[in-house]
């Protein structure tokens, strides 16, 4: 038997907390009873800075169930950072971890799976999802279009793999030497490299509430991914460039012929169109190396991830 934590982030969750929670300690108290998880087990609920009543939830949760703990951290430092909060400090007390979101979207039923993966000897079990039914339109679209964007920049990642996982003590030490401070997650933990495999994660509604995931916040995670493990916009600069010239070169041509031939106009359309251009191309390309520029910056700093305010452990 294991000593198994569930690691769930927390931001302005206060409606789904009581169902989640009774939710999993009923899977607790079912896989306790087929002897694949100790009594000790517990549930950390890691609080990111809420604004509604979160933490007060989490705290009489913990008094009348000893099963879950809480971390509460000092502000709001993100959904990475919360997870990674919850991760380094679970890995004290148990000898592996699952990390799921409050609302509990993900399918529970797979943590059963991925215990008896780790039997047959891997240490991180991934979550795919093989259903999105329960998602809207805009928000399965959005997911598809963030992991195909994430495979064209060389991105290593494992598809349809959101942060619904397992990870056993081992793992987690190794994640723990990663010194990054820009943290994609996804991206991480598959350069770990230890044994891996997957299970089938079937997406429920949320239980209530609406998702803290928003377009913008999605953006911005692949923006996260993409500048934390690639170069490779970099590289597309290089070769728009290259294409730039060779367009350049092509109007140098046209611009010879026309002389010698006496056949030109004052080119005022084409002479605005191409410093719009390569004016467009140029604001973007500063704008792609100041994001490298910016996480070096923050890199360099060595400023800590999070601040824990309270724990109920």
């Amino acid at each position: 038997m294991i000593k198994l934590a569930i690691v769930s982030p927390c931001y302005n969750e206060e409606a789904v907390l009581h169902d989640s929670a009774a939710r999993l300690t009923q899977l607790f108290a079912d896989l306790q009873k087929k002897g694949k998880i100790s009594p000790e087990s517990f549930v950390l609920y890691i609080n990111d800075g809420s604004k509604d009543r979160t933490w007060q939830i989490i705290e009489e949760l913990h008094k009348d169930n000893p099963r879950i703990c809480g971390l509460n951290l000092a502000h709001n430092v993100g959904h990475q950072n919360a997870i990674m909060a919850g991760m380094m400090t679970a890995r004290h007390y148990a000898d592996a971890i699952v990390t799921i979101d409050a609302d509990l979207q993900d399918d529970i039923n797979a943590i059963e799976q991925m215990i008896d993966k780790n039997a047959e000897g891997s240490d991180i079990v991934y979550g795919v999802k093989v259903s999105r039914t329960a998602d809207s339109w805009a928000k399965k679209t959005s997911a598809q279009m963030f992991y195909k964007l994430l495979k064209v920049m060389g991105v290593n990642t494992v598809y349809n793999h959101a942060d619904f996982r397992f990870m056993t003590k081992r793992a987690l030490d190794a994640l723990a030497e990663f010194p990054e401070r820009n943290l994609y997650l996804r991206g991480m933990i598959p350069l770990i490299g230890f044994q891996t495999s997957t299970v089938d994660d079937v997406i429920s509604p949320r239980l209530a509430g609406e998702s803290k995931y928003t377009l913008k916040k999605m953006l911005r995670l692949a923006s996260d991914g993409i500048t934390s493990f690639s170069t490779r916009p970099i590289e597309m600069i290089i070769s728009i460039g290259m294409i730039m010239m060779f367009i350049a070169f092509c109007m140098l041509c046209y611009v010879l012929g026309s002389l010698i031939i006496h056949h030109y106009s004052d080119g005022w359309a084409s002479l605005m169109l191409s410093v719009w251009f390569i004016g467009a191309v140029l604001t973007l390309a500063i704008g792609i190396v100041g994001i490298y520029i910016g996480k070096i910056y923050v890199e360099v700093k060595h400023r800590p991830l999070y601040t824990i305010a309270k724990e109920l452990l």
